[in-house]
Order: C-alpha cells, then structure tokens, then sequence
C-alpha cells in the first residue's frame, strides 16, 4: 500500500505523478467524478466556495427528535426532500421503557405531518434502507449519522451533525470550501476468506494517524473494482468514516446497474468514471491481492494488525494495548488482555456480525458457508448475527443460510445498530468481543471502565469471525479455512417495506398533530454572543484524541436523547465525572448575570481584570472545554448541544478531530477556538477572558488575543477560531442556529 501525497493524474488507466507532468492540475480537477457531482449540487456559483443542496436525508431514532424540534423552532413547514426516519438504534426500548417508544411515535406524527418516510423499529438499519431505496449515481444524500456513505453505488454522501439536516430542511446550504479528492486506487482481487473488513482496516491503519485524508473525498478507481461484488463495496466504503475523510464516491459499472435492477430502480444507474488526465490531490495504491485478514485491536480502528501478526506475537502485541489502555483511560480496575493467550491461541469470548458494515447479505452468507455443518460449541463463546435489513433477512430464510447459521448456534437478531454503539450484546467484564460493526472506541461494547468495568472489542471481517466461531472461540482467519468464497445470489423483496414503511413524502398534512411523550423537551433560550466572554476550564483532556463517544456516551444515555437538560447530565461522564456539576455552578453565575442579579463571587476576578480591556463585569460567563484533538467518531451534535446546555461557549483545541464536530460546535453557538500553547498548560478553574470577542468575530479578525487567569497570574493569549463562512459567523453571533434562522 502506497501514499502519494503530490499530486496525480489519471492517464490511460494509470495513474502519473503530477511532477514534471505538463498538464493543468486546475483543469485536471474538473475531470474527476467528486467534481462533477459537487457542481451538479452547488448552489453559489463560485466553484472554491461550495453551497450544497442535497437529493435526500437521513436520521435514526437518536436524533431525529432534536432535528425536528430544532426546525420546528425555526418555522419548517414542510420537508423539502425525501426525508428518512429509521428507527434502529433505540429500537428496544430497553433502557428507559417507553421514553424510546415515545420517540418513535413522534417519528411517525412528523413524517406524516410534513411529508417524511418512517421505517419502523426492525425493518432496517438506517444506511441499509438508504442504499437500498434512495441512493442514486450522482445524487447526494446528507446524513445525521456518521457512517453515511453510498459512493459504491455512485452516490455521494456525507454524515453530519443535526444542525446540518435542520439548515437543509429550512431550505438553506451546506456550505463548505472545495475539498481536495484523493485516488483509491485498486488493482488485483482480493484472495478467498479476504473480505470487506479486511480492506477497510488496512486502509484506515494506513491513513488515519497522519491525517492524510481528513475532510477529503476519496474517489476510488482502477480495474481492482470489477473484481469486487456490490456488498463487498459497500462493506469498504462505509468504513472510510474512520479516516475522517469528508465523502467517498466510486466508479460504477455493470455490478452497480444490476443493484439497481435488482432493487426495482434501473433508473437510478448512471455510468461514472473520472475523465482521462482527472488530477487528483493525491493517491493511495492498493493492491488487493496482497490484503491479508485484519484485525483492529482495542480501541480505536486504526490499531490495525494482520490475525497472523497478532497470533504470532500475542503478548507483545496485546501488552501494548494494555499500556495504552492504562495511559489513556480513568481505570478504576485492573484491565488485561493477556489473559486471554492460551496453548491453543488467543481466546476470545463473543463474536458479533451486525449493522451497516456487517450484517450485508454476503457477509452474512459468507459465515454461514464456514459454519454450516459445524458448530461455535457449548462453553462460553458466543455469536449473534443481525441481518441489516428485512430483505436481507428474508432472502437469507428463502435461500437457507438462516438455517445454516442458527444449526451452528448463531443467534440470529432483526436489524439494529445497537451492537455498534454498546446498547446491545455487552459482553461481560473482562471480555474480548470480534465484531464486524464500525467502531470499537472504549465503551462501545457497552461497559464502563470508570465505573469498574471494561470489556474489549476488536474490528473484523465476518468471515474471520466465523472462523473463529468455528474454531471454538480461538482467534483464527478465514484465509485458515478451506470454504467457497463465491457470493450466492440475491433477490430483493420489499414486501417487508411495503407492509410497514409509512413513505408520506409529497404528502404532507398540516392538520397532523404532533405527538409529544413526557420526554421530548424544547430546547432551551440560547442568548446571542456577548461583547466579551469570561469562561471557566471545566474540563482539561490531554488525550491525543477525544471521541464523541466520551464527550457523551452512547448506549443507556440513548434513552434522554430528546430531553437536552437530562442528556446534558451525561455530558463527560465516562471521561471526567467532576465536568457537569462544576458547569452547572457557572452556568448559575450567568443565569444571575442575565436577570441582573450581580456576580458578586466574582468581584476580585473583575479587578484582576480591569486594565485588560473591554467590561469583564458584563461579560458574558461560561465554560469551555480544553482537548488537543476533540471530535473523532460519530456525528452525534450531541457532544456539542450538552454542553452548550451547561452553559458551554467554546472548545479550546490544538485541531479539531473532524469537520462535523466542528460543525457542531458552531451550530450550537461555541467558539471552535485553537491555540499553539499546549492544553496541559490550563488548568481546571482558570478563566480564559477574550474581550471585543463579538467584534472579532464580526470584523474577522485573524487573531483574537485574550487573557489566562491561573491563581494570581495572568498571562496574554493568541487564539483564533480558523476558517469561518459568513453565515457561520452570524450562526455564532446569534448564540446558535435556532436563534439565528429565527431572526
């Protein structure tokens, strides 16, 4: 696997360095698949300074409330575009009871209110549905969840936080500068027992620790891709998230219009391919022959291995997983992985194939050709399977490979992301789970490290997952076993659809009444960004990188995620349990401060403050949050609106992790402040004083020099908050997007 980094083109099927090539690079641009779509959509007319408008969206049952009520506040009418509501991460409705049904039957009021498509609890994960009944060569399809990507199917798609979809649903833009496009280039094919998961891995180990695809398009090329079937395509594509890449985009060909054939949508098939001498930014050459079966250890997906390598060097391997465990994460009780190296291998507890990147047909098929016959055994190994959809699930009935899978004693579930986000199959303390899902952050298994326990999951193909099962338990790859590779054929049936889907797009019914559980909670009043800004380090993290998942957890929080004040209580919980009581006791000194009580605690800070300009006695008063890298993983805004609830109104970063959370951030109103000085160098309880900090944001200063107050000491600051659009600028100066779209 190589890394181009200056430049290419695309000639005659090959791809030439760009140096010392005489081709217009700015020309050559234009001839990409990225470019083409990206124009077809951009509403600006300026080619660097894109505004998009999207074909269709998507949301699940962790976020779609917030959306709705966040447009609702603004005036939405009606839905502009196919809208989907799918219902498959709080679909149990275990934790919580019917706070989660309450959702769902909100979901449904919506839709058919301003002429939505609802899929219920069961039917479908969210990005299956959308690969199957909406996507389309050249379309665009924005998401509410960070794995959407569909560019297999020529289909360019992007996973953002909330605020994103409620913008398109007011019918406003995406708004983002041109992103560079890199090349994926494939050759050879991928040997037997090789699957999608496999790629994936390899590609993110190779990319995502240099940051060589953040917030780029991947467009991938070459006459590799002819030798992969369409599930297989997908199973690489969804995962290209974990890169941080902002979009993917494939060529199509034959395999792409008999998906569509298939799926009753022909016209949906467009052929796509970058013109001879496209330029792209960069490249990275894969062969695919020479993929061996993967592995992501704990606990983050780029900590890629071979299964071989891992086998092969289990204590070294597993022991410096244990040490970054130790060093990264607030353990409170002892964690090993070692203890899983027996005689006859590494042993592993739990196997599970599940959601958009695992519980494909093929995958799904795959595994039941290794099992078949066999058994995973009676000790303490388990393997559940979850098929992605109902038509899935029903063609794997109609052509036995249920069967096969459930006589090995697979478990087979209905299609639900739960397992990707530790709200389903928690394995016990202590215990190793291989997982063909998308993320395999601390706790996305579902345990708490800082409450005492903590288990381990680690990313693989299906197909080495089966094997392993087949192998009781010990860790082994597919490339082990002697089984037929070949994927089986696939007939659609969307029966299951047509019995249950509600599609009311076109048909919206302004009579419909909402229906509102207990738990679903207005947002609350959002001010505008004051002159100045007193705000209090509530949270300092020195981690080289801060996920989502940890500026607030998945799992049993899902139940509150309509009721901002509750779900704001969860914010940092896993990561730094002190944040939300010291926020909230800020958050009260700007409660008294905007009903013109005085802030008298905090009359000896104003004096240290007076010769620093500008009225730090009417400044505004929050919290920010200090981290070098905060942001990886998922879309959820969630990680920014809780605390904005607290009284949040900025993050201090050396970078920001990905595009959508800084998003977040400044659709929630929060400075997306960087600096040079090392986060360890703050403190909990300094105060970061940026007077004139409206005017800066207005008059789009360069710099913004603001004051650090550590005890006695005070000492100057240079900040800035990077690159900014003018509505961005007027979304922060407003307090947030619902304030902003409101005046």
């Amino acid at each position: 696997m190589q890394y181009i980094s200056d430049g290419v083109f695309w000639l005659d099927g090959k791809l030439v360095p760009a140096a010392g090539c005489d081709l217009d690079r700015a020309a050559g641009a234009k001839g990409t698949i990225a470019h083409g779509i990206l124009m077809a959509h951009n509403t600006s007319g300026n080619e660097k300074k894109l505004k998009i408008k999207f074909d269709a969206m998507a949301s699940h049952d962790i976020t779609y409330v917030g959306i709705i009520q966040s447009a609702r506040a603004s005036g939405l009418t009606q839905f502009p575009m196919p809208y989907v509501l799918t219902n498959c991460h709080n679909s149990l409705c275990a934790v919580g009871g019917t706070i989660n049904e309450d959702d769902h039957v909100f979901g449904l009021s919506a839709a058919k209110k301003y002429g939505g498509i609802y899929v219920p609890a069961h039917q479908s994960v969210i990005h299956a549905f959308m690969r199957e009944t909406q996507s389309g060569c050249g379309r665009m399809i924005l998401g509410s969840d960070s794995h959407t990507r569909y560019g297999a199917l020529g289909t360019m798609a992007i996973g953002e936080g909330g605020p994103e979809l409620c913008k398109q649903l007011l019918n406003r833009t995406y708004d983002i500068d041109y992103p560079e496009v890199v090349a994926i280039h494939l050759t050879g094919a991928p040997r037997p027992g090789v699957g999608p998961q496999d790629v994936a891995i390899a590609i993110i180990g190779a990319v995502f620790g240099k940051g060589l695809v953040k917030n780029k398009v991947l467009e991938f090329i070459g006459d590799g891709i002819a030798n992969l079937p369409i599930d297989y395509r997908c199973g690489i594509d969804v995962m290209t998230t974990e890169t941080t890449c902002l979009s993917s985009i494939w060529v199509t060909d034959g395999v792409v219009e008999n998906y569509f054939k298939t799926h009753k949508r022909p016209e949906a098939y467009a052929p796509l391919a970058p013109k001879n001498g496209a330029y792209y930014d960069a490249a990275l050459e894969i062969d695919l022959s020479k993929i061996e079966c993967m592995i992501a250890l704990p606990f983050h997906p780029s900590n890629a291995y071979t299964v071989k390598e891992v086998c092969a060097n289990a204590g070294d391997i597993l022991r410096s997983v244990e040490k970054a465990a130790a060093e990264q994460l607030e353990l409170t009780a002892p964690f090993t992985l070692t203890d899983k190296i027996t005689p006859a291998g590494i042993r592993v507890d739990q196997g599970v194939i599940a959601g958009c990147a695992g519980g494909t047909f093929d995958n799904l098929c795959a595994a039941a050709k290794i099992l078949a016959g066999g058994t995973i055994g009676d000790g303490a190994f388990a393997l559940s399977a979850y098929p992605a959809s109902q038509p899935v699930y029903m063609e794997l009935i109609k052509n036995g490979a249920a069967a096969d899978l459930m006589g090995a004693g697979v478990t087979l579930r209905t299609a639900f992301c739960g397992p990707c986000f530790g709200a389903g199959d928690v394995p016990a303390n202590g215990g190793l789970s291989i997982r063909h899902s998308t993320r395999n952050f601390p706790n996305r298994e579902g345990s708490k490290p800082n409450g005492g326990q903590i288990a381990s999951v680690a990313l693989m193909d299906a197909r080495s997952i089966a094997a392993t099962a087949r192998n009781g338990g010990i860790l082994t790859p597919a490339t082990d076993i002697d089984f037929d590779d070949t994927p089986r054929a696939y007939t659609y049936d969307d029966s299951a659809y047509a019995s249950r889907v509600y599609n009311g797009w076109g048909k919206a019914d302004p009579t419909a009444e909402l229906k509102f559980g207990p738990n679903i909670a207005d947002w609350p009043k959002m001010s505008a960004l004051t002159d100045d800004l007193l705000l209090q380090v509530a949270s300092v993290i020195t981690d080289p990188v801060t996920t989502t998942d940890e500026l607030i957890p998945s799992g049993e929080t899902s139940s509150y995620r309509s009721n901002p004040e509750k779900l704001s209580s969860f914010a940092l919980s896993r990561k730094d349990p002190g944040y939300v009581d010291r926020a909230k006791a800020i958050r009260t000194l700007e409660t008294a401060r905007r009903e013109g009580k005085g802030t008298p605690a905090l009359a000896d800070l104003f004096a240290k403050l007076a010769a620093c300009g500008g009225d730090p006695a009417s400044a505004g008063i929050g919290t920010i949050v200090c981290a070098r890298r905060p942001g990886d993983g998922s879309a959820r805004e969630q990680a920014a609106s809780c605390q904005k609830v607290l009284g949040g109104w900025a993050n201090l970063a050396t970078e920001y992790a990905t595009k959508r959370y800084r998003s977040n951030l400044i659709n929630w109103g929060m400075l997306p402040l960087t600096c040079t000085e090392d986060i360890a160098d703050f403190a909990l309880g300094d105060w970061l004083y940026l007077p004139a900090i409206r005017r800066a944001v207005e008059e789009k200063w360069d710099v913004i020099e603001g004051f650090v107050v550590s005890g006695d000491a005070i000492r100057p600051i240079k900040l800035t908050v990077g690159s900014l659009t003018d509505d961005e600028r007027a979304i922060l100066l407003d307090g947030c997007l619902i304030n902003h779209c409101k005046v």
